[in-house]
């Protein structure tokens, strides 16, 4: 006690007041903001894979059935997971690679197309890029039309596209975020948010009941069954993002079973909550893609919509950081050290988000669209592909850095799973899946044209029932019988 209290004096008389204040900054900047463990990787991945589909997997469940909604879940969450896997042995062995090269990567974040520039050549990276950079546009519109569709469900004086002019400038602040280190806090409030959300739309769904006379009688039609399976494959394939957040561990080897752990969380939020949402409102699903807009008004729900708000800002500045980063690079600005010259410089990204944002408000089917056209390459076909590739000769084989598992068949096991993923999701995801999200994108640009200012909006109540929020069937229910 004694050598404690003294070594305690001596560090007061040498440490300065402005050192002292130093040191609690730093432990709070490390507390809050600079996150580099296998626990920070974990909660980015899980609060990054699940924000808005949480509230239209319902609507996918109507068009599945729901069988086929629960199976394609574990199915999608397994095989996202094994590529999760693909892209961290392809990191690893890029990485190796260039360390041996005495390659420097302090003020250098890798992404996912250098390591297939670095592994498999120009072509590979130019494919990678522009899926890639696509995808995360479109992610990040989803976000921006996912906040103007839920803010409305809880002030309708304004249209849901004036709502998304406003979001779209609250987003363009993520210019400030330096990397992915600096989402600590952020992940893990995200997660906490789609949790409460999620059990909110469950418990909500069994208080509420099933609605009269109810109908479960998905799936009904092709293009629907196909359409609502693209969006669980575009539920679990969050990953457009997975070298950054590996790049911002401090081991990025112990990424492996993050992934895999991160989406057993996952399915435990999206199971319940979609399953009970489609028990309790069967085929009326089908025409509200967003699930707030069958649930009654109450704090809970506007509780789950504002966290929903925040968390779509948390996902817009993950979808857009990658995006940012290509930016800089492009124009030759990543290794400055000044933030607000790089955030100026960042600024031009934001523009086309929010012009899309404002011209295909299509909550729901366009995360299909997405699903089928940009998801499956991004996501399953090229990582299977790249993998198989990179490892096909014996050398190559002797020497890598990771080894396919003994429980999936080693070698011959990881290129059979391989060679599935690459069929399946080509023929089942981009083909059917691409025709289907297709035809019902379109169907909602004859219906409701581009730039609709209200998407999916009920019309007004007449004035008597304004107040009436008792009744069983919210007033949003009556828009389509």
């Amino acid at each position: 006690m004694a050598a404690a209290a003294a070594a305690a004096e001596t560090t007061v008389d040498m440490a300065e007041n402005s050192s002292e204040s130093n040191d609690v900054k730093t432990k709070l900047s490390k507390l809050f903001w600079h996150g580099g463990s296998a626990y920070d990787a974990w909660f980015s991945c899980a609060s990054n894979q699940v924000a808005q589909v949480l509230l239209t997997l319902p609507y996918s469940f109507s068009q599945l059935g729901m069988v086929s909604g629960i199976l394609l879940q574990l199915f999608y969450g397994l095989m996202g997971s094994w590529t999760a896997y693909l892209i961290t042995s392809l990191y690893l062995e890029y990485r190796l690679r260039k360390e041996r090269q005495k390659a420097e990567f302090r003020n250098h974040v890798i992404q996912w197309f250098e390591v297939l520039d670095g592994l498999l050549g120009k072509r590979w990276r130019n494919v990678g890029l522009a899926f890639n950079c696509t995808f995360l546009l479109f992610g990040s519109v989803i976000q921006l039309i996912a906040c103007a569709s839920n803010i409305y469900y809880i002030n309708e004086k304004l249209d849901k596209r004036t709502w998304a002019y406003i979001f779209g400038a609250c987003c363009a602040t993520t210019v400030f975020i330096p990397s992915f280190h600096n989402y600590r806090i952020w992940s893990f409030l995200g997660l906490a948010m789609t949790t409460y959300t999620a059990w909110y739309l469950t418990i909500a769904s069994f208080l509420h009941g099933q609605v009269e006379g109810v109908k479960h009688s998905g799936p009904t039609k092709l293009v629907l069954y196909f359409t609502g399976a693209t969006n669980i494959l575009y539920t679990f394939g969050g990953h457009a993002v997975t070298v950054e957040i590996m790049h911002a561990m401090w081991k990025p080897e112990k990424f492996k079973a993050i992934y895999l752990v991160a989406t057993v969380y996952v399915l435990t939020l999206t199971l319940p909550s979609a399953a009970a949402v489609y028990w309790a409102f069967g085929d009326l699903l089908l025409s509200h893609s967003n699930a707030f807009a069958l649930l009654p008004k109450s704090p809970f729900r506007d509780m789950a919509v504002v966290l929903m708000l925040i968390h779509q800002f948390i996902t817009f500045g993950f979808a857009c950081t990658p995006l940012y980063f290509v930016w800089e690079k492009a124009i030759g600005m990543h290794k400055c050290k000044s933030l607000c010259k790089r955030a100026a410089a960042r600024l031009p990204v934001v523009v086309p988000i929010w012009f899309l944002a404002i011209v295909f408000p299509f909550f729901g089917p366009i995360n299909s669209a997405v699903g089928s056209l940009l998801v499956s390459f991004t996501v399953y076909i090229i990582p299977a592909l790249a993998h198989m590739f990179t490892f096909k000769s014996a050398t190559a084989r002797e020497n890598a850095v990771e080894k396919p598992p003994k429980f999936v068949g080693r070698w011959v096991g990881a290129f059979t799973i391989n060679v599935f993923i690459v069929v399946w999701v080509f023929v089942v995801g981009f083909g059917f899946g691409g025709w289907a999200s297709m035809t019902n994108f379109i169907r909602q640009i004859d219906n409701f044209g581009f730039f609709a200012k209200c998407y999916q909006c009920p019309p007004p109540p007449p004035p008597p029932q304004m107040h009436n929020f008792t009744v069983a069937a919210p007033p949003p229910l009556h828009h389509h019988h």
